[in-house]
């Protein structure tokens, strides 16, 4: 994740900078911005509000870079944050180490960026956003480190939400699925509105263990707060559990809704093909 401040309009950049947070225009700018930031989701993180979420895409970083308004809309909390008290509390020798690794991750310079979000947690071991990102490097090449990492996050910031989540996509990945809900259960307690991810890993893990119900629900809350459906799978995975419930009528219209944004290739061939079989399967019933 990365972070940035607005000014006192409200106006934000996102931008390129060195170690030492100093703007800096790589040659090959254009390239890297798509490499980088198309398809991340931008979203505000102020305590008590509800952020709106605006997707960055070809558009925005070829021809319009102005993503919009992020509407903020007040909301019940359960005391849960997406930013951590503890960053604003960091030591400045743990928090130019944290910066220092943040510009080191932006150029994929993944070493170094650890190396110093180490660091940054020597200098404070309460620094729940430091062990966040380490956590966050170490997932593909050495989960239970990741895990521990997310943990002492939670341990020094008990409502920072983010750690939750990334705990239960990796619950999800290992198909532990009673671990999913779990973890996605503390998170939504922590922020009863949730964000379309929270909402869709917990209809996953409550579909494969046969709670359809409630995996419908939790699903239908996702779709309902993501009209950009920056989670793609959420209406697929309605529709299937519809169709688990007999619901093809209902099943069908999700599948084609999904047609009207999927881009062409292999996956939407695949989605057509579902759709006539599905189709097959309701005539027989109606018959």
């Amino acid at each position: 994740m990365n972070l940035t401040q607005t000014d006192l309009q409200g106006r934000f950049v996102i931008r390129f900078v060195d170690t030492t947070g100093a703007e800096k225009i790589p040659q090959d700018a254009q390239r890297q911005m798509e490499t980088k930031y198309e398809g991340c989701v931008v979203r505000g993180a102020l305590t008590g509000f509800h952020s709106a979420e605006k997707p960055i895409t070809v558009k925005n970083l070829r021809d319009e870079p102005d993503l919009g308004t992020i509407t903020l809309s007040p909301e019940n909390r359960g005391g849960g944050m997406e930013v951590s008290t503890t960053t604003s509390a960091a030591p400045p020798k743990a928090m130019k180490a944290f910066e220092k690794a943040r510009g080191e991750w932006l150029e994929n310079n993944a070493g170094d960026a650890e190396r110093d979000l180490k660091k940054a947690v020597e200098i404070d071991p309460t620094f729940a956003e430091a062990w966040l990102q380490m956590g966050k490097l170490e997932e593909a090449s050495d989960p239970k480190a990741a895990k521990d990492a997310f943990a002492k996050a939670l341990a020094a910031d008990p409502k920072f939400v983010l750690p939750y989540e990334q705990l239960a996509v990796m619950a999800v990945q290992e198909q532990k699925w009673d671990e999913a809900v779990d973890q996605t259960g503390k998170a939504l307690a922590l922020d009863p509105a949730g964000t379309p991810q929270l909402w869709y890993y917990t209809a996953l893990a409550k579909y494969q263990l046969g709670k359809t119900d409630e995996a419908q629900a939790s699903a239908e809350k996702a779709l309902a707060i993501d009209p950009r459906h920056s989670v793609p799978n959420v209406e697929q995975l309605l529709a299937v559990i519809l169709a688990r419930k007999a619901d093809y009528a209902g099943a069908l219209q999700h599948l084609k809704n999904c047609l009207t944004y999927m881009p062409s290739g292999p996956n939407a061939d695949l989605l057509k093909q579902q759709i006539a079989q599905l189709e097959q399967k309701a005539g027989v019933v109606a018959k």
